[in-house]
């Protein structure tokens, strides 16, 4: 200290006097090595250190586009994906049958908890190669932090929780990088290996491919609400245990269902990503606004006005390549441009393969958003449009509304977004936009129950077409209405054991349906929740949060 007092400048900080505010104000010398005093690590508040949080902290895409562009082309014949591609990752190859794929990513705080904020800092890194269909292998640590304001637990804590995603995710921490800062940031350089063949399948979405999400979104906007004292604490909480789950098992999902594309939602939001996945392919995509799901309080906030600067960016960065319909709610247009940290997977899947990865996403817990499709165009604009897509597949638990599947036990408050801009949540049994646009058209897809039908069990009480077709229909609701009668089960404990069964398989039409006649037959709450406990206990929490969601819907109503 007596070298910068004779100075009149601090040693270790040239911008500082000496003696300089940390000395004046805590009392301690930084230079001298002296630290503050362990604190209590609860009362640590993360995003109250940093300007903007998590994945909005990221330079604007249009800024960074106009950077890259003017750098040199790289000839290396081995890079497969790299600068020019602008994909989640870069792909290098080592052998005819093996590839290096690469990524980077580093961010400010977007949660308070350091042991938090380690985890989904490791989580959204990961998600780059997992959405390339790669397999991480090390890690390297990227790592600033003001060592003269905060004591090292906090630096241990947030490593510490980087490292227990590692363990999950199979990935060596091997080493690393850090400096001094004002603000806190935190990241890894993820290196994995990939097939050469799985990258190249991946790499090109088609026209009628369809769009599945599998999170939610709304982490940036809950994040900025925070940060400004207009908190949404359970939306804040599922979008904290989301952030902090990997997506690894949407990855697996992807890759078994023979997806034809994909790309992680972090902080260019989900139209800016999507118009990159669009870009290479020269499509276009229609996107239901109707159809994006939310996390708690997202979707109110922006309504609200609160409405964080990234959004402005990504929107301005998308420009004239999207369209808006007129009667699309406009905080359901910035939410799909709020900047998400440690998003889900955007996944183009062609239509007749929807089912199977929908099936593969829910084997494994991990949550299935249909948000719309690709369409054939050469323009590469979006179009979004009201209304919900509605699959032509044979399980109507593969049309229901989104409701909220991130893995979370705990949580009882995500929700999807599907209210219109009144606030009001869309019949069920109302056709959407593009059920009325489409319909009678060949080709088009349709809901399999058709419209106005409450259960899969009347789904053929009408007069079957004169065909063999209409004959097995008419013979699968005779089965069905003989499965529901009395026998040496009672109809009340068959509707039980029914209702379970369709809690499982997440039917909202179903469900409501049976939850109806359960409640006319007399059945109880408690005898209603028992049964879907029975179907929470083999389903786990997706299963959970849809009957959350739905016993939710029907009081609402």
């Amino acid at each position: 200290m007596e070298r910068s007092q004779l100075l009149g400048h601090c040693i270790c900080d040239v911008r500082r006097p000496c003696p300089c505010d940390v000395f004046r104000d805590d009392g301690i010398c930084p230079c001298a090595g002296e630290r503050p005093d362990p604190v209590d690590l609860s009362q640590v508040k993360l995003m109250e250190l940093v300007r903007n949080a998590g994945c909005a902290s990221k330079i604007a895409p249009a800024e960074l586009d106009a950077v890259l562009g003017r750098l040199p082309a790289v000839n290396d014949p081995a890079v497969i994906s790299g600068l020019a591609a602008g994909d989640d990752a870069a792909i290098y190859r080592i052998s005819d049958d093996l590839c290096l794929v690469q990524t980077v990513d580093v961010f400010t705080p977007c949660v308070d908890d350091p042991h938090l904020f380690g985890r989904i800092c490791a989580v959204n890194c990961l998600s780059d190669i997992y959405a390339m269909g790669g397999e991480p292998r090390t890690a390297l640590s990227i790592l600033a932090f003001p060592t003269e304001k905060l004591p090292g637990e906090v630096m241990y804590q947030m490593l510490a929780g980087a490292m227990d995603v590692f363990e999950e995710a199979g990935v060596a921490l091997v080493g690393g990088h850090s400096v001094k800062d004002d603000e806190i940031k935190l990241g890894f350089a993820i290196t994995g290996l990939i097939n050469p063949k799985i990258a190249a399948a991946l790499e090109k979405p088609g026209a009628g491919d369809v769009l599945v999400l599998t999170k939610p979104l709304g982490t940036g906007v809950l994040a900025f609400s925070q940060q400004i004292g207009r908190g949404y604490p359970a939306g804040l909480a599922a979008a904290e245990t989301s952030m902090a789950t990997l997506n690894k098992a949407a990855a697996e999902a992807m890759k078994e269902a023979g997806a034809s594309a994909c790309t992680d939602v972090t902080g260019f939001g989900l139209f800016a990503h999507l118009h990159r996945m669009l870009r290479q392919s020269k499509l276009g995509a229609e996107i239901f606004a109707d159809a994006l799901p939310a996390f708690d309080g997202a979707v109110e906030a922006l309504r609200q006005g609160v409405i964080p600067g990234a959004v402005e960016r990504n929107r301005e960065y998308v420009g004239e390549a999207i369209r808006v319909a007129s009667n699309v709610d406009e905080a359901l247009v910035n939410l799909g441009f709020d900047a998400q940290t440690s998003g889900g997977l955007l996944i183009a899947v062609p239509h007749e393969r929807l089912e199977t990865l929908l099936q593969a996403l829910a084997r494994r817990s991990a949550g299935s958003f249909v948000i719309g499709r690709i369409i054939g165009t050469s323009d590469e604009r979006i179009l979004v449009n009201r209304g919900a897509l509605e699959p032509n597949v044979r399980s109507s638990a593969f049309t229901r509304p989104p409701e909220g599947g991130t893995p979370n036990p705990k949580s009882k408050s995500m929700k999807s977004s599907t209210s219109d801009s009144t606030g009001q949540e869309p019949s069920l049994t109302r056709p959407s936009a593009f059920a009325e646009a489409t319909a009678d058209k060949p080709g088009t897809l349709s809901h399999p129950m058709g419209e106005g039908h409450g259960c899969c069990a009347d789904m053929f009480k009408g007069e079957g077409a004169a065909s063999s077709v209409g004959e097995t229909q008419k013979a699968f609701a005779a089965m069905i209405r003989s499965v529901q009668a009395a026998g040496v089960l009672s109809e009340k404990a068959k509707e039980l054991i029914l209702f379970s069964l369709v809690v499982h398989s997440r039917c909202h039409p179903c469900f409501d349906a049976h939850f109806r006649k359960a409640r006319e037959m007399g059945l109880t709450q408690a005898e209603l929740d028992e049964a879907a406990w029975c179907a929470i206990a083999m389903g786990g929490a997706p299963v959970k949060m849809f009957y959350q969601e739905s016993l939710r819907r029907i009081q609402n109503a």
